[in-house]
């Protein structure tokens, strides 16, 4: 199965920082140029930048462009919760919405993530998250497909981690966490009810099974008034 033509250019412009012809704080061409280079629309260009800034690589910044993000000091956190873990710890309802709930071929970073190999189908999940009716954070949970295959969509969005401990005898063992902080694109504020601009806390996640496989890419925006970390030692 071919992947989608913006899944192509995430993944070539994606090598363009890896090998270093774009480097860190550089500005990227403009839309317009880059939609003429790829010979596609720009809302096809648009797309594969969003998942771009999605996995941190690319940052906009109003006013002045899209630039190749710097590299952020990474932290470790300790312990894997469940969304509705940490709402029911802060007293607090959780409920998600599901805008989003697709296959497709893996882009590089999954592949990478999850140990894949290219070509491989992924499936994305794509939520929005709330405390109390309240817009906490906007999340896209990409699983290798072979393994959510044949299992309900409501049960993968309802309770991933049960459902396939339940089902694929799958238990949650370690995750691997980078945080880092930005600005909210113009998508995202309007998920989440906040301005374009207002900081959030972005979390990027690779969970790990009990034998120590990877299983699931996360990548997370939580609003930064209202979400925070922190670490216990």
């Amino acid at each position: 199965m071919k992947a989608a033509r913006y899944i192509q250019i995430h993944d070539d412009m994606s090598e363009a920082i890896a090998s270093g012809k774009w480097q860190p704080g550089d500005k990227i061409p403009a839309e317009r140029d880059l939609a003429e280079e790829f010979s596609v629309s720009r809302m096809t260009l648009r797309q594969a930048i969003m998942l771009l800034v999605d996995e941190g690589l690319l940052e906009r910044r109003v006013g002045a462009g899209t630039f190749v993000a710097e590299q952020k000091v990474q932290e470790r956190l300790n312990g894997i919760s469940s969304f509705t873990e940490l709402m029911t710890a802060a007293g607090k309802v959780a409920t998600s919405k599901t805008i989003a709930y697709y296959t497709g071929i893996a882009t590089n970073a999954e592949v990478q993530h999850l140990k894949l190999t290219d070509g491989d189908s992924v499936l994305r999940m794509e939520r929005i998250r709330y405390g109390d009716g309240e817009p906490i954070a906007y999340e896209i949970a990409t699983l290798p497909e072979k393994l959510v295959f044949g299992l309900a969509r409501k049960d993968l969005t309802d309770s991933l981690y049960r459902t396939l401990a339940d089902q694929r005898d799958i238990q949650v063992g370690k995750a691997q966490q980078r945080v880092t902080a930005g600005a909210a694109v113009e998508r995202i504020a309007q998920y989440l009810q906040i301005d374009r601009g207002d900081p959030v806390l972005s979390l990027g996640q690779v969970t790990l099974d009990q034998h120590g496989q990877p299983f699931e890419y996360v990548r997370t925006q939580y609003v930064g008034a209202r979400f925070e970390f922190y670490l216990e030692h």
